[in-house]
């Protein structure tokens, strides 16, 4: 079941005819049912294995985190549209110190642009792509959906990516996907949400190169860049991103999605900023002069001391250190109540993991999600990253309809808590917990 027929069966007053529907993502809808049974931030007895937030507070080994913020008179007033010229130049040599060492081409403050988080600058960047097929990878980040629909410049092409084979596809797969569907641009996310594939080294280097030989539009979401489990990525670096691989920063279209909401784990602040050439910056701040107007002044200028190379590095060991441990964790007891996966995730902080074999009826995303949520825990059902704008698809033919999301950004305690309600389900459903 898809979004439109689980608010139906939830009551909700048609829309007015003057007004156009617009769907929830995944996250929101899954949380917004929790809302209606009482779930706020901090619930007592709650347990949200569904949002894609890490967990905010202090960790071992991590920079301590900021808990105020200082501004002068300057900061009420309106900040640049492509955001403030000293966070431009710091993002950009930020990239520069981690992936384009002794590289000619460089990135300047002319190749960023600031943003109120990851999504408003993905729908800049919708709205400035222009007439083109967009090809994007099935499954994905829900959000994609509604970006991809509302948009209507631009054609939408889904590229499903095959289970067995554990989501891969090659570099020669991607060649033909171009040339042969006509593709101006490729959205993805990079460790991917919510299959946790990464991409690195040589074969991110092939991606690159393909775009770059097709002249086809990259756009890569990294916002997970830092949650890296791969040991052989690691050994190249705590941290991965297409920019390593752009041989011309201006003359490639390869543009790059981050911001301090996972990877530096301040999700409330709103801060994320795109890379990529100028003259695709400039297109994204005149789009947003009329979407959004900017990003918050002061949120802007206390990023600033987060995108010191040393407090980055700092928290990202953090980081890893305590997220390797709730991942390891998290897929032992998935795996003792039956759940099954194609693939360990390389990075994220998600699993995303086959129900199918579960006792009915939480053998369906749908069915643990709603059983689940009577007990107070949230998980999100696969059927949302089966990314289908306009719905041209029947939900009933998904290849994820038994597929779940489990997060394990919440604290240990608290994932602890929730596997232990899902063990629950299971017995009580008459199945076994290895």
């Amino acid at each position: 079941m898809r979004r439109g027929a689980g608010r139906a069966e939830d009551g909700e007053a048609a829309m007015p005819s003057a007004f156009r529907p617009v769907p929830q993502t995944g996250v929101i809808y899954v949380t917004e049912q929790a809302r209606r049974l009482g779930y706020r931030q901090g619930a007592p007895g709650w347990v949200n294995l569904g949002q894609g937030q890490p967990e905010t507070g202090p960790l071992p080994g991590a920079p301590a985190r900021r808990q105020a913020v200082e501004f002068d008179l300057a900061d009420c007033e309106y900040a640049p549209t492509a955001g403030l010229e000293a966070l431009r130049e710091a993002v950009a040599e930020h990239y520069n110190a981690l992936y384009r060492q002794g590289k000619r081409s460089r990135y300047t403050a002319a190749n960023v642009c600031i943003s109120g988080g990851g999504r408003i600058a993905l729908a800049r960047a919708a709205a400035a792509l222009g007439s083109i097929h967009v090809g994007h990878f099935l499954p994905d980040y829900t959000a994609y959906e509604e970006l991809l629909e509302i948009f209507r410049l631009f054609t939408a092409i889904p590229i499903a990516l095959e289970r067995h084979r554990g989501y891969e596809f090659t570099i020669e797969e991607l060649r033909r996907a171009i040339r042969n569907l006509g593709l101006g641009a490729l959205l993805l996310s990079n460790p991917c949400n919510p299959t946790g594939k990464l991409l690195y080294g040589e074969e991110l280097a092939g991606w690159v190169a393909a775009a770059r030989e097709f002249e086809c539009a990259l756009l890569v979401d990294e916002y997970y860049s830092h949650y890296i489990w791969e040991p052989a990525a690691l050994r190249a670096g705590p941290t991965v991103s297409a920019a390593a691989y752009v041989e011309d920063v201006e003359r490639e279209d390869v543009l790059i999605f981050d911001g301090l909401t996972k990877n530096w784990r301040y999700p409330g602040w709103r801060v994320g900023w795109v890379l990529g050439p100028s003259r695709r910056i400039e297109a994204m701040a005149s789009a947003a002069s009329f979407l959004d107007g900017g990003a918050s002044r002061p949120m802007q200028r206390a990023a600033l001391e987060l995108l010191d190379l040393e407090h980055t590095l700092a928290e990202t060991r953090a980081i890893q250190q305590r997220f390797a441990a709730k991942r390891a964790y998290m897929l032992e007891r998935l795996r003792a109540l039956g759940v099954q996966f194609e693939r360990e995730p390389e990075g994220t902080f998600y699993c995303w993991g086959s129900v199918a074999a579960l006792p009915p009826p939480l053998d369906t995303g749908f069915g643990l999600f709603r059983q689940a949520l009577q007990r107070q825990v949230i998980v999100v059902p696969g059927l949302f990253f089966d990314v289908n704008p306009g719905k041209r698809r029947p939900s009933h033919r998904s290849h994820f309809g038994a597929h779940v999301r489990f997060s394990f950004g919440p604290p240990p305690e608290e994932l602890e808590r929730g596997l232990a309600v899902l063990e629950q389900l299971v017995r009580e459903h008459g199945g076994e917990v290895g």
